[in-house]
């Protein structure tokens, strides 16, 4: 659930507009230049359909964005962008003066030249547990994200720009935007419910979302943003599933605050256990409810998340 595109974007650009980030040296041995983009170079991204910007064209699953209606918005039509036109990432590079949309990994002309300015890793329907996405087939789950940008990014990085990834990833933002599917697919669709009460499951989400995010800072990655959960009880998917349940979306709702609540409590400790580290958090649960508690003065509100957001 989107709204129109100059609505959107203001919203977003506003939320981001606490970013600011110090230049950095540049790099004694290598290409980057002093002061590029205020001292961000690029983005790397990883998660859900919240950042995904057309992974999941490139192999076989469930969870695709490339069809009508969605990109109705977008210059070129559908692009695999779960929404209508640019997502969250897109805004948030133009915020930031990145001079071209990020490429999705999964896309085999992402090499060379390509990446120099970030990579995205973001699969939809994916999710911070490694099961999550088995509900819409083969997507790439955060870890494996993670891995792909490990051993594939990482060294094509340093060899494009010549440039150790001590030198190269402080310059870069990481931007980690994933939970819901793991609320929505896992533990409820999936029954994990009644084996483990909802606030050892969500404890254990944010426990491994860490574990992720320690495993970026050590490849060098310093500046990390964060999305809380969108308000996934007012999701199409819910809507259209939920249509006679009200107090399910409550529900819903509910359980994604005690996610991002505790996805803030996570973002306090470990920057003081990350030495050098930077985190923002995205509030994107108050994004929507803005819209959607506002929608007159916001523009006016697209359901195109067809099979729900992801």
């Amino acid at each position: 659930m989107v709204a129109s595109k100059t609505s959107s974007k203001k919203l977003f650009i506003f939320s981001l507009s606490f970013l600011s980030f110090t230049t950095l040296g540049s790099c004694s041995n290598c290409s980057l230049q002093e002061g590029d983009n205020g001292g961000v170079k690029g983005m790397f991204v990883f998660g859900s359909s919240l950042v995904d910007n057309g992974n999941n064209n490139f192999f076989e699953n469930n969870a695709k964005a490339d069809y009508l209606p969605y990109g109705i918005d977008f210059p070129n039509g559908p692009s695999g962008r779960f929404t209508n036109g640019k997502n969250l990432i897109d805004l948030l590079g133009e915020h930031l003066k990145i001079p071209s949309f990020i490429p999705p990994f999964k896309d085999p002309s992402t090499k060379g030249n390509k990446i120099v300015y970030g990579v995205n890793h973001a699969s939809g329907s994916s999710g911070i547990l490694d099961d999550t996405g088995l509900v819409a087939g083969n997507v790439t789950s955060l870890s494996e994200q993670i891995r792909d940008f490990e051993h594939v990014t990482l060294p094509d990085l340093e060899s494009e720009l010549g440039c150790s990834r001590t030198d190269l990833l402080p310059r870069y933002l990481f931007v980690v935007g994933v939970g819901g599917n793991d609320i929505v697919f896992n533990y409820f669709l999936r029954g994990a419910f009644p084996r483990v009460d909802l606030r050892t499951f969500i404890a254990d989400l944010i426990t491994t979302l860490s574990k992720h995010l320690q495993k970026l800072y050590s490849f060098g990655a310093r500046k990390f943003v964060l999305t809380t959960i969108y308000p996934l009880g007012n999701s199409p998917m819910v809507k259209m599933n939920m249509a006679n349940c009200g107090v399910c979306g409550r529900t819903l709702n509910q359980v994604t605050e005690l996610y991002n609540s505790n996805l803030k409590v996570l973002v306090d400790r470990i920057e003081q256990q990350f030495p050098g580290s930077d985190f923002s958090i995205i509030h994107t649960y108050n994004i929507v409810m803005d819209i959607l508690s506002n929608a007159a003065s916001k523009g006016t509100i697209t359901s195109i998340c067809m099979h729900g957001c992801t």
